[in-house]
């Protein structure tokens, strides 16, 4: 017969949904350890992976412009660039060509101080546009740069969040799985500690028979000797 052990019998536990096991709560009695493990299914192992790879990439590209984001926000610059210089000529040359042909038919040449005076006026206007559109493409550039790494942002806390719904979820299974491993262990305990209180009384019982049966022999061994 064999020994029995001094331990009661450690129950698994499982949490299954729509057929399929999804977590589960075992004891290795070669490593004597405890294991809790989430089960994917392929599908979803393929979305987790995914999210996990693009969370790790995008936390690790925050701050790094490729060549190829260069290129596109130089162009946008070029092009912000080449429609402010449009639109400073098309306002001031037609007025330093007018106040051109102004002056030459009213004084017949241009070698005058009204001319240069409201020429001066004009320059300076133009330059004040020209400082102002050069001031807006820094503006723009800085805009670019702030609106990505906010998009950036963005992402990486989607994907967080994602992520971190993940393996909330996969928490919440486990220890789902544990508890059942808990109620079965309860139960195991329980049933244990009976059947030793009754092979305990067993034993008492016997022993009693036991020595009530000698007693009994001894005192009738005795009788009939007399």
């Amino acid at each position: 017969m064999g020994k029995k052990s001094k331990y009661p019998s450690y129950s698994s536990g499982s949490i299954t949904v729509n057929g399929q096991t999804v977590a589960t709560n075992k004891r290795d009695s070669k490593n004597n350890i405890v294991d809790s493990s989430y089960n994917m299914s392929g599908k979803e192992k393929e979305i987790y992976d995914s999210v996990q790879d693009n969370l790790m990439s995008s936390l690790g590209n925050l701050f790094s412009v490729s060549d190829e984001k260069r290129e596109e926000w130089g162009n946008q610059l070029n092009a912000y660039k080449n429609q402010g210089i449009k639109q400073i000529n098309e306002i001031y040359t037609p007025m330093e060509t007018n106040l051109k042909n102004d002056i030459s038919s009213r004084f017949g040449n241009l070698n005058n101080s009204i001319f240069l005076d409201q020429l001066d006026n004009i320059t300076d206007k133009k330059a004040q546009a020209t400082a102002q559109l050069s001031e807006n493409i820094t503006a723009l550039q800085s805009d670019l740069y702030n609106q990505e790494l906010t998009n950036r942002l963005n992402l990486i806390s989607f994907l967080n969040g994602l992520y971190s719904g993940f393996n909330n979820n996969i928490l919440n299974y486990i220890q789902a799985a544990n508890s059942n491993a808990g109620a079965g262990n309860s139960y195991n305990n329980a049933a244990y500690n009976a059947s030793n209180q009754n092979n305990w009384l067993g034993t008492l019982t016997n022993f009693g028979t036991n020595v009530l049966g000698s007693f009994a022999n001894s005192y009738s061994n005795s009788i009939f000797k007399k």
